[in-house]
């Protein structure tokens, strides 16, 4: 989105404060540990940009909560899957050998936005170690969070969005909508009949760059706009407005649990 449009959807600033004030008219508060998907273009202009929105996010949960956002590099990955675009399959052993290994410090986000990219950069923020789908996390539950994320089976039980389950914690979901809920692939690996399919990263072992294999799901968004749909209308969901952008906030369990429901229903038919 312009600069241009930014400000044709506000009709003032989005500052600091103005920001902070509508969030905790959403339900964010003290304490909670949530997991923000963002689009900072949906806000209208803010005068900072993604610095203050993420100022604003920790004004609110204070120093006993925590902030968790996807860090995700989809290009840490096999290109042999890759879609959008696909690469000519001679290019594929050459990618191989010569991508550079992951570094949480170093690699940069990939298609999550300019927030996320933004805060894994920022002090004391912790990243996860997981190549293609890390999360990065500030404040008091940061390496709980992000610590010990499993290579295999990379969105489940040995996941970031596990330990924000076990913790019952929260989504806000900041001007996107459902096919952005990451937590729904909690709910997939928890569900009977997924996919399996091997996947691989180039990885850092004993400061040598090695391509490692490894088991995951095959996960899919494109049943997550349905699941979203009809979560809403059986689970509560905070809805509300912060600067320009429709937002929705809600306990991540909740949406988990619903999911798996959902999507068993689906597998049985």
């Amino acid at each position: 989105m312009s600069e241009l449009t930014s400000i044709q959807k506000a009709d003032q600033p989005r500052t600091r404060e103005s920001l902070a004030c509508d969030l905790r008219k959403l339900g964010l508060a003290p304490g909670m540990n949530v997991l923000v998907h963002s689009s900072l273009g949906s806000l209208g202009w803010v005068c900072g940009g993604a610095v203050t929105v993420i100022q604003a996010l920790l004004d609110v949960i204070t120093h006993i909560g925590t902030v968790m956002v996807p860090a995700f590099s989809g290009d840490y990955s096999d290109p042999a899957d890759w879609c959008n675009p696909p690469v000519p399959p001679d290019w594929i052993p050459i990618i191989k050998a010569a991508m550079p290994a992951f570094q949480p410090d170093i690699t940069p986000t990939r298609n999550v936005g300019k927030i996320p990219e933004t805060f894994r950069k920022l002090p004391r923020v912790f990243r996860s170690s997981h190549p293609a789908v890390s999360f990065a996390a500030l404040g008091n539950y940061a390496r709980y969070l992000t610590g010990n994320h499993k290579l295999e089976y990379s969105l489940g039980e040995g996941s970031p969005l596990a330990r924000l389950y076990e913790l019952d914690g929260c989504v806000l979901m900041l001007g996107t909508e459902y096919h952005t809920n990451t937590s729904f692939h909690l709910a997939e690996a928890r569900t009977p009949g997924i996919v399996h399919k091997t996947n691989g990263a180039p990885l850092l072992v004993n400061g040598e760059t090695i391509w490692q294999e490894f088991e995951d799901f095959d996960y899919d968004t494109d049943s997550f706009p349905d699941v979203g749909r009809d979560f809403e209308q059986r689970c509560p969901v905070k809805h509300g407005t912060v600067g320009s952008a429709n937002c929705r906030l809600f306990r991540q369990r909740v949406a988990v649990d619903f999911a798996v429901e959902w999507l068993k229903g689906i597998s049985n038919k």
